[in-house]
C-alpha cells in the first residue's frame, strides 16, 4: 500500500440512511466478499444504490444531516490505492479488493477502514489540499 493522502467528499454526493433504531439484537449480511454485521444503532445507508450498514459512532462522527434522512459526508478520509489483492477489516466484517481499488480510512493511523473502486472513489472524493 502507498502512503495515505488526505480526500474529501465532493459537495452534492449525499447519501440516504435512516439509524436502526429498534430493539434488536443485529443481522449479517454478505458483501464485498464477506460477513457484514449490523447493530442495533448503526446507520442503513444507500449510497446512490449501493446499500449497506455502517457503525453508529463512524457514522455520527463522520456524516451530518441536510435535510430529513439526507446526510453529507463531512469529515475527511485517507486513502491509499492498492498495490496487488487483499482485504481489510471493516468495523461491519470484512472488504475484498482488487489491485488498483482505493482502500479507504475514516482516521489518519489507518483505522476504521473499507475498499472501493478507483472509479466509485473518484466520483465521489477529491484531494483535500
Amino acid at each position: 500500500m502507498t502512503e495515505l493522502r488526505e480526500y474529501r467528499r465532493k459537495v452534492n454526493t449525499p447519501v440516504t440512511a435512516v439509524q436502526l433504531a429498534l430493539e434488536t439484537d443485529g443481522f449479517t449480511y454478505r458483501k464485498w466478499g464477506g460477513i457484514q454485521t449490523a447493530s442495533a444503532g448503526d446507520w442503513l445507508v444507500n449510497n446512490g444504490g449501493d446499500v449497506y450498514t455502517v457503525e453508529r459512532q463512524t457514522f455520527q462522527s463522520t456524516y451530518k444531516e441536510v435535510e430529513p434522512g439526507r446526510y453529507e459526508k463531512v469529515q475527511s478520509v485517507w486513502a491509499s490505492v492498492a498495490e496487488e489483492d487483499g482485504a481489510v477489516r471493516t468495523k461491519e466484517g470484512e472488504t475484498e479488493f482488487r489491485a488498483g481499488d482505493v482502500i479507504v480510512f475514516n482516521d489518519p493511523e489507518g483505522r476504521d477502514g473499507y475498499a472501493m473502486s478507483r472509479g466509485e472513489f473518484d466520483r465521489l472524493y477529491e484531494p483535500a489540499s
